[in-house]
């Protein structure tokens, strides 16, 4: 199905440009998420005549997006999991425990929008990719640590001298 773009789509295309996709991409995801216009003569007229106020709407989006990158920048998440002894975690880290900690440090963020490149399964510090618009992505610390009860603290040991 041919389709025109109404906003930057990864891999995919720019504003404006008319695509080939699949017909379920087009169906269950383009179009209902409104990124997208089946490619009629109606439509392309339709976007000649929008293009300007589509594309100023994307401006203001993107710099809002870089205003709020900035920001974000220097931010670090802290997340404390249940992890075994040699450090893999009991479970995984998930988006949705990113987007937690980034509202309760003041950033409110959909777990759609956090990137995670492969399951983290073990303590340690990560890069997560934050994507606020689709020209723009932020990457932020994330320290994965495991509680302090379960690290057990090593216990000197006592050396008695006998005395003969």
């Amino acid at each position: 199905m041919k389709v025109i773009l109404l906003e930057r789509v990864g891999k995919l295309g720019f504003i404006g440009d008319v695509v080939e996709v699949k017909n379920g991409y087009a169906r269950n995801y383009l179009l209902p998420q409104k990124k997208a216009l089946r490619s009629t003569p109606s439509n392309l007229e339709y976007f000649q005549n929008k293009k300007i106020e589509i594309e100023a709407t994307n401006l203001k989006l993107r710099s809002d997006a870089e205003k709020l990158a900035e920001k974000m920048s220097g931010v670090e998440v802290v997340l404390v999991r249940n992890a075994s002894d040699s450090g893999f975690l009991f479970g995984s880290v998930r988006p949705g425990d990113i987007a937690e900690q980034l509202a309760e440090k003041g950033y409110i963020v959909s777990k759609s929008l956090i990137n995670i490149a492969a399951p983290i399964k073990a303590v340690g510090n990560y890069k997560v990719g934050v994507v606020l618009h689709p020209e723009v992505i932020v990457d932020i610390s994330l320290r994965v640590m495991a509680p302090q009860s379960q690290i057990e603290p090593v216990e000197e040991e006592e050396i008695v001298v006998a005395e003969a």
